[in-house]
């Protein structure tokens, strides 16, 4: 066989090799596809349960924490809606309560008229006169200092009694008859009494106790709510242990880490993102299912002072996401990514040459910064996780501020690590 013929089906046979090859190399193998689809389906079950995690969080942690409930809704105390409600409401049950034969019975007889006249030029009849009288008053204590006390010891007690009634555990105030958990606001109505009397209301001092109902819950099931609650109370801290983990080793599992750290992180910051816009819908149908006699600027105000911790923690999520999608798509081969980490480490090693020129030296701190780099990255990201963990309640600021930290300490050590401007030049004058 002539040489050139010899030479011709070598060059074919390896070309048809080559083609073998890359298409065994493009053809994942069945043990890499089962990887990448245990790997997605442990992902997305991990994004699914980020949301539920949040809440089971906020449920454990703010709905069965009494201390951290009253620290939540006591800037309520303030709110101007709030304090209307409560004026109102308390006008309506001192008012049930008030005679007004007993109001003019303390007055002398000759001086009746006199303050019938001076009540009725308030507007209408006389009762409507002393009701704007009491309103004034139940005004002027819920805008008082005092009634920041008020506000605080009784929703320490209907929380406390709520926690009670939803998990089963122990007597309070509240009672579940018929489907319905009801409050007894007669411990609160008897605070606002004694201030109304401080403040110039005597009368009120002669009505008797009052026992006020207040739905707190209506169900057809209340055994469910109870479920649900001890169920979220007991996977408040676990739930979302478990989607991280299930995320994590979603991300172990798969054959391209980064670009599945990357998915994963904007999956679970969209999973946050849509229960963020479910709150904000469910404001919505929350208001309009509530009756006419529910003021529901009030009802807003306590709507949101409720799940603010709530909210807080779906906007760190999201961002926390987002960071992370950030530094996985950043440390990677794209083209934009390349030139944003070599833009990065010009602008360190211009001002490495400026210090140098400038007489500054890192001594021998450079040398052993250069030589344990990697370590000391991954030590920098270890503490910067620690600090994370460790914080109490951390915020969409803290994440940032976190990252803006570690970006600063990762251009430290860059300048550290840095060669010399004139590493070279010493090293010829050397030779």
């Amino acid at each position: 066989m002539p040489d050139d013929e010899k030479q011709d089906e070598l060059a074919a046979l390896r070309a048809r090799v080559a083609a073998l090859e890359g298409e065994a190399a493009a053809r994942p193998a069945p043990r890499h596809r089962g990887r990448s689809f245990l790997a997605a389906v442990l992902i997305v079950i991990g994004c699914l349960l980020v949301p539920l995690g949040i809440v089971a969080a906020w449920t454990s942690d703010i709905v069965g924490d009494t201390d951290r409930y009253v620290s939540t809704v006591a800037p309520l105390a303030s709110d101007a809606d709030v304090q209307a409600a409560v004026a109102n409401r308390v006008t309506g049950a001192v008012m049930e309560h008030i005679d007004l034969e007993d109001l003019l019975e303390g007055v002398a007889p000759e001086q009746r008229p006199l303050l019938a006249k001076a009540l009725g030029k308030l507007g209408g009849s006389l009762e409507s006169a002393v009701s704007s009288f009491v309103h004034d008053k139940a005004q002027d204590v819920v805008a008082s200092d005092a009634f920041e006390t008020v506000w605080t010891d009784a929703n320490r007690a209907v929380h406390t009694s709520v926690v009670r009634a939803l998990t089963g555990s122990g007597d309070g105030a509240v009672q579940i008859n018929n489907d319905t958990v009801t409050v007894d606001l007669a411990p609160v109505i008897e605070r606002v009494k004694e201030r109304l009397v401080d403040s110039g209301l005597t009368v009120a001092g002669k009505i008797p106790e009052i026992h006020t109902d207040f739905t707190v819950v209506k169900s057809e099931d209340i055994g469910k709510v109870k479920t649900g609650f001890r169920l979220l109370q007991v996977m408040g801290l676990w739930l979302p242990v478990l989607a991280v983990l299930l995320v994590v080793a979603g991300v172990l599992l798969s054959t391209h880490r980064r670009r599945t750290v990357i998915a994963s992180a904007i999956g679970v910051a969209v999973a946050a993102l849509v229960l963020g816009i479910a709150l904000t819908v469910f404001r919505t149908v929350y208001l309009n299912a509530l009756p006419d006699t529910v003021s529901q600027p009030a009802a807003g105000s306590v709507y949101d002072a409720l799940i603010h911790f709530l909210r807080t923690t779906v906007r760190m999520v999201v961002t926390l996401g987002l960071v992370v999608a950030l530094a996985a798509w950043l440390t990677g081969p794209s083209r934009p990514a390349v030139v944003t980490r070599r833009m990065w480490n010009s602008g360190i090693d211009a001002t490495r040459t400026a210090a140098d020129r400038a007489g500054l030296r890192t001594g021998p701190v450079g040398p052993f910064v250069r030589r344990y780099r990697t370590w000391i990255t991954w030590i920098l990201v270890a503490l910067a996780i620690l600090v994370y963990v460790l914080w109490d309640h951390p915020t969409a600021w803290v994440v940032v501020g976190l990252a803006l930290a570690l970006l600063f300490a990762f251009a430290v050590v860059g300048f550290l690590a840095a060669e010399p401007a004139d590493a070279d030049e010493e090293a010829s004058v050397r030779t």
